[in-house]
């Protein structure tokens, strides 16, 4: 999931042969003749890891003198790492880090602003997905570079929806659509849900929620991030939705370790997932349709999901070594090169312009079916998480509310009020 999963299932079921030359990444850029080195901290294994490291290769031969070395850093402790190296003086150039993490990373002193970067017409700033944009944006200051872009969508069993005699979810379906079928295709007997929920209480459990209170009209926090706004008609109703599924018609499986479910879905015991594009390799046993989330009629809010984007963040280590990994920021997150590690990964491209190139979303699909749904829901990440450091702390008490309300610990509204004060204690203390 971008920021929050391993996607290395996706990779091994879409990994291809990379050719040399790497001709879909050429830069047209001249060679620098100055001898130029840096560092890059990455977090990419498998496919990926292969595909990164074959586009180094394809950009130091057409910039000769410039060395790319990369380090291999598990992308869940980067941001420690960074804090550490910079503390220390020896930061890397460039470093892959969660977009999650982006306001504590505006923090760190030599974190470089890169808003006239962008401003530059050569980087149509306007291509990249708003989610992407509002994610690597703290207040007015840009302090990274698309990265990375995923998005929810709901992935469906359509062997299950013909034997419950169901039609198949259509684009402007409800999530009271969503509910009465996942009460149909649940059956206790054989252990058959309707659908699934992931409950460790993580910001995997929260950003599925979230998608849900976008979609319902609702808010995080108020608009300046200084109290809660999710304790609203428009939470409570996203919060109901799940318990009526959860505690009232038993339709929904509860995953608590944030795994079982693929399997469970894979082996037909489970009708509707809202998952990401991550997931689809992993089920090569189901005959399945991807389709864009619901939505909560009476709103304006529309078809609504959410993003996990990742951010490519640069370190000031002198200004030469600042503009080499600048350079290559731009080369890699070009269109071409965008296309070509899109293909090769199965990730989400990160470009409007690529999304739309003829021919893109065929060729996606050929590796896994329906994809392109998933490519065209980016166009329904219209909001981003707060960009407040407390966020971390605010999802660990929203999940804890979830995970109350959906083991029928606690109803709906009581648990609204007691999670929104526990989050006004937090802003109140971040200053």
């Amino acid at each position: 999931m971008g920021t929050y999963r391993l996607r290395a299932a996706v990779c091994c079921a879409l990994a291809m042969t990379v050719v040399t030359g790497l001709a879909a990444c050429g830069s047209g850029s001249e060679a620098t003749g100055n001898s130029k080195s840096i560092q890059i901290w990455e977090g990419y294994t498998g496919v990926e890891a292969k595909v990164f490291a074959h586009m180094i290769a394809g950009y130091e031969k057409s910039h000769p003198g410039v060395k790319v070395n990369t380090l291999y850093v598990n992308s869940d402790n980067t941001l420690q790492k960074v804090q550490t190296a910079v503390a220390g003086g020896a930061p890397p150039d460039l470093a892959y880090l969660y977009g999650s993490w982006a306001p504590n990373v505006a923090k760190i002193s030599s974190v470089v602003t890169l808003t006239n970067l962008v401003k530059q017409s050569s980087v149509n700033w306007n291509d990249f997905w708003v989610g992407e944009r509002d994610v690597a944006t703290v207040g007015a200051r840009v302090i990274g570079m698309p990265a990375l872009v995923d998005n929810l969508a709901v992935v469906y069993n359509k062997t299950l929806f013909a034997k419950a005699h169901l039609p198949l979810p259509g684009p402007d379906w409800t999530w009271s659509q969503f509910t009465a079928d996942a009460k149909k295709l649940t059956i206790p007997s054989i252990k058959q849900f309707g659908t699934a929920y992931v409950t460790p209480g993580s910001e995997d459990t929260v950003w599925h929620w979230e998608a849900l209170l976008w979609a319902a009209g609702g808010q995080i926090l108020n608009s300046d991030n200084t109290k809660a706004a999710f304790d609203s008609t428009a939470g409570l109703t996203a919060l109901d939705t799940l318990r009526t599924m959860a505690v009232t018609d038993h339709s929904m499986y509860l995953d608590p370790t944030d795994s079982a479910y693929a399997n469970v879905f894979n082996s037909g015991k489970v009708g509707m997932l809202v998952t990401g594009p991550w997931d689809l390799s992993g089920f090569p046993n189901v005959k399945y349709g991807v389709q864009v989330m619901p939505s909560f009629p009476g709103t304006t809010a529309g078809h609504q999901t959410i993003s996990g984007p990742d951010n490519w963040v640069v370190f000031n280590n002198g200004a030469s070594r600042v503009k080499a990994a600048e350079d290559f920021l731009l080369w890699l997150t070009a269109p071409a090169q965008d296309k070509y590690f899109t293909l090769k990964t199965g990730n989400l491209p990160t470009r409007q312009s690529t999304a739309n190139a003829p021919g893109y979303q065929s060729e996606m699909n050929a590796a896994l079916p329906d994809v392109s749904t998933f490519i065209t829901n980016l166009g329904n990440v219209k909001q981003a998480r707060p960009q407040v450091a407390s966020y971390p702390q605010i999802s660990q008490v929203i999940g804890t509310m979830i995970v109350a309300v959906l083991l029928n610990k606690q109803q709906p509204k009581a648990a609204l009020d007691a999670a929104a004060a526990k989050v006004n204690q937090i802003l109140a203390g971040s200053g």
